[in-house]
């Protein structure tokens, strides 16, 4: 039997008799994370960290349903990365409409994007779609941005470094290679004093910056230090999905008394 807070593995028979109270909609990416992990990286952990999230917040009552991981992210700067596939911003645009268009019209006012790719970034898409379909409240959740990695990593990475490695090493093994066969992750900065401290953003073109396609060192990866790591990072996201299960989005500010 499958599990219920799954729409992958879930029937209508199940589906039609559960009163869902949010939407859970991962969204990933398919691109290259160094030598040692797989494509499909950012799309496992983020539909990892989808259903145990979701089981802990089931398990206290939320009736959340994570809707399918989409594969494809925002790599535009990654163009001429064999086999990176990349999804436009404005076809994201439509999809997250058409999937938001379909729950309000089915009575589920709750959607929360699981972001699991630095590329993408809905914030614009959550306005515009907002203004279209305003029965739904839609949020956003960067899992990678929810916790301080310094806690749990000597050097978290930005991309396929200790981070991402110890997750994988947690979640799936068997499609992690030898360490010895990764690259250290190295990076080159941008030279414009702006962009190297951050202040001024542009996008970066991925083969330039990059030794490996990865950023960050992965050789202190240990599955122990992802599995403690996603422990704590489920825990947080499920405790606000239970939370927000039980509001009322026409009542989400407080007000101070006078």
């Amino acid at each position: 039997m499958g599990r219920p807070y799954l729409l992958g593995e879930t029937t209508w028979k199940i589906v039609r008799q559960t009163d869902y109270q949010v939407a859970i909609l991962p969204w990933g990416a398919t691109e290259a994370h160094n030598y040692h992990l797989p494509y499909a990286t950012d799309n496992i952990q983020n539909e990892y960290i989808a259903a145990e999230s979701a089981r802990l917040a089931w398990d206290e009552g939320a009736r959340v349903v994570v809707l399918p991981n989409i594969p494809f992210g925002v790599n535009t700067g990654q163009l001429d990365v064999k086999l990176d596939i990349n999804m436009m911003p404005s076809t994201q645009l439509s999809v997250l409409h058409d999937v938001s268009h379909a729950l309000a019209g089915q009575g589920i006012q709750k959607l929360v994007i699981l972001n699991g790719h630095g590329g993408n970034d809905f914030k614009q898409m959550v306005r515009e779609v907002g203004a279209r379909v305003p029965e739904i409240f839609i949020c956003i959740i960067n899992w990678y941005k929810v916790l301080d990695g310094q806690m749990f990593f000597d050097d978290p990475g930005d991309h396929a470094g200790e981070m991402e490695t110890s997750n994988l090493l947690h979640i799936a093994p068997e499609l992690v290679l030898s360490l010895s066969e990764a690259g250290t992750g190295g990076t080159h900065p941008f030279r414009l004093e702006g962009l190297r401290s951050g202040w001024v953003w542009a996008e970066r073109v991925w083969r330039k910056a990059t030794d490996d396609t990865g950023s960050g060192n992965p050789a202190l990866a240990t599955a122990e230090k992802g599995a403690k790591f996603l422990e704590t990072l489920t825990q947080k996201i499920a405790g606000f999905m239970v939370e927000l299960a039980a509001c009322d989005t026409a009542n989400l500010y407080e007000r101070q008394s006078a």
